[in-house]
């Protein structure tokens, strides 16, 4: 392991939990032509990969009804190691390529907790202390909305010293939930529930962690009940193991001037991250889940509403297109043609977004296979508003 990778790691598990600030990106313009959004998109896409701090691929899926296209520029993996490497000989992003989902994975736990609300298992309104009464008491009265949309108060588990420091030591050792939340259950809220906003990735721990005490079983056997089996998502899957299945989307940490190192399969994330960005899955699947999610497939009517009741000024991490507001398990971006819900993620190798209308009807995922600095996400940000442009096009 390089030292730039192993300074990194910990930098990578802190972008978990990075908030971000949004200008807003709302402006009163004209929607231009679904031609000219498209040549829009590519154009974003091909800046993109060719900026020297730029990610070597990206690929988009937008579906609208049964119309899909797809839209990849770059490299799923670097094929060569010369300082030239961008003109290396190999094949852009599949839709079939496995990769890790970083924090859109908050996504799935909010869709397993709405479904558990809808059956009954749990309400909105369920304390954590009713559920997981070993929790610390300070944490008890928090509710499941409130871990939802990140105004809990919980300290973030991968914002401690003591985690960093395990991470450094030994990047792929696995370690259970109750040990990764152990890192914070010293600590006091940041705040009284429901009184602010902090987006924190102990949260969706604990939101699985009711889901396995209200089912009686493990997490991942909950996602397979609830969200992976019923949408068909056979190539998703929230795994221990550090290898990914093939096909691959390789995922780089881009330094200027040097090849990207592959940076894949080098932390335990399915245990480290969890239920706050540990699943992998393909583009493919993605697009099938986000349509279902924020479409209200999984869930009752009365779940869906309450997971469009948002509270402003609350960006996603990192930040997504225009500007953000947070649901429950999902954000809200409205850019300058319209207004789409999804999640965002960033992870070691990773950058993400999905999003959809809120029928569901039309739908954007969009990765990218390295963790973008906040010095490129501006690019980011316009290249995804490209890509919801292009969706919402008439």
């Amino acid at each position: 392991m390089t030292v730039w990778l192993a300074r990194t790691i910990v930098l990578a598990f802190a972008a978990l939990g990075l908030g971000i600030g949004t200008d807003g990106g709302v402006r009163a313009e004209d929607r231009p032509s679904a031609p000219a959004n498209a040549a829009r998109l590519v154009a974003e896409l091909e800046a993109l990969v060719g900026n020297p701090d730029g990610p070597p691929g990206v690929i988009v899926i937008i579906q609208r009804g049964d119309d899909r296209a797809v839209y990849a520029a770059g490299l799923a993996e670097v094929g060569c190691a010369d300082a030239d490497w961008r003109s290396c000989e190999g094949s852009p992003p599949d839709i079939d390529d496995h990769m890790r989902i970083a924090s859109v994975s908050k996504a799935f736990s909010g869709a397993v907790a709405l479904a558990l609300v809808s059956e009954g298992a749990l309400s909105l309104d369920s304390p954590i202390g009713d559920v997981l009464p070993d929790l610390p008491a300070a944490w008890h009265p928090v509710t499941l909305a409130q871990l939802l949309n990140h105004t809990s108060g919980l300290p973030d588990y991968t914002a401690s010293p003591g985690f960093g420091q395990q991470v450094g030591a030994n990047p792929a050792q696995s370690l259970p939930p109750g040990e990764l939340l152990a890192f914070v259950t010293d600590q006091p809220l940041n705040f009284a529930p429901g009184s602010d906003y902090r987006y924190s990735n102990s949260d969706n721990l604990v939101v699985a962690l009711m889901a396995e005490a209200v089912t009686g079983d493990t997490y991942p056997a909950v996602l397979q009940d609830i969200v992976f089996d019923p949408l068909g998502l056979t190539r998703t899957s929230l795994r221990t193991e550090l290898a990914l299945p093939t096909p691959v989307l390789h995922g780089y940490l881009v330094e200027e001037g040097s090849p990207p190192e592959d940076v894949t399969e080098v932390i335990a994330f399915g245990s480290l991250a969890w239920a706050s960005g540990g699943i992998v899955s393909t583009p493919h699947d993605l697009n099938r889940f986000v349509r279902a999610d924020v479409g209200g497939r999984l869930f009752g009517a009365a779940e869906h509403d309450a997971q469009f009741t948002f509270r402003e000024d609350a960006a996603s991490s990192p930040p997504g297109p225009g500007g953000n507001a947070v649901g429950l398990g999902l954000f809200r971006y409205r850019t300058a043609c319209g207004d789409v819900y999804g999640h965002t993620g960033s992870i070691l190798g990773y950058t993400q977004l999905i999003a959809a209308t809120a029928d569901g009807l039309t739908s954007i995922t969009f990765s990218v296979n390295a963790q973008m600095g906040e010095d490129m996400f501006p690019a980011l940000r316009r290249a995804q508003e490209a890509a919801v442009c292009l969706a919402l096009a008439d």
